[in-house]
């Protein structure tokens, strides 16, 4: 019941009711994002989502566009300033995904977007993480930091899938609430700081 009458609407409403709280605080961090990165304000990537559907994800920009005398990008550490690291760490630059919660991209719960270019590399079990909407953050996001592979992140993306409830949900709120506030090291996107999946049986951390 909560699944499939509960949670989509309960995610529309919390959406709005924040980006109407906290529009002051986005008004302002996109100021210092255009004056400090430049522009665009927002960075866009494309995601598999709800059954493999692909979006777009919105994200405030956490690096320059400071390129080499062949025109192209530095790597990332490079273009990474002091600011974007900020950004990063209090998962401010994460934000802007309420708009994809509102817009049903998204929940607030449930397992992180990855690459479209990993559909292909999932076995049948893994691929059951797209049975759900993709989360602001996950239980694979609480669960061991950064050091489990991608085999044990996928395990929990489906677990959560064969389980959600309310209070699991509940649980994974107040453990992301409180990671972020004792800098624990949430690491809110694979895509990073990982190693990049390519595919089960690789053990990529």
């Amino acid at each position: 019941m909560y699944k499939k009458l509960i949670k989509r609407p309960l995610d529309f409403i919390v959406s709005l009711t924040m980006l109407i709280i906290l529009s002051p605080l986005l008004l302002v961090v996109a100021i210092l994002v255009r004056n400090k990165l430049g522009s665009p304000i927002l960075f866009k990537q494309n995601r598999p989502g709800l059954h493999e559907k692909v979006f777009t994800m919105y994200k405030f920009r956490t690096m320059t566009e400071e390129r080499d005398e062949h025109g192209e990008l530095l790597p990332d550490h490079v273009r990474l300033t002091r600011f974007g690291k900020f950004l990063r760490s209090t998962s401010i630059d994460e934000l802007p995904e309420l708009l994809n919660i509102l817009k049903g991209d998204m929940s607030f719960i449930g397992p992180r977007p990855l690459l479209v270019e990993y559909l292909n590399l999932y076995n049948e079990e893994q691929r059951k993480r797209h049975n759900v909407r993709p989360g602001l953050s996950g239980l694979a996001q609480v669960s061991g930091r950064n050091s489990l592979s991608w085999e044990d992140k996928f395990n929990l993306d489906v677990k959560y899938v064969k389980n959600i409830s309310f209070l699991e949900d509940l649980k994974i709120i107040f453990m992301t609430i409180k990671k972020v506030f004792v800098k624990e090291g949430i690491n809110f996107d694979n895509t990073k700081t990982n190693n990049r999946f390519q595919g089960t049986g690789s053990n990529q951390k």
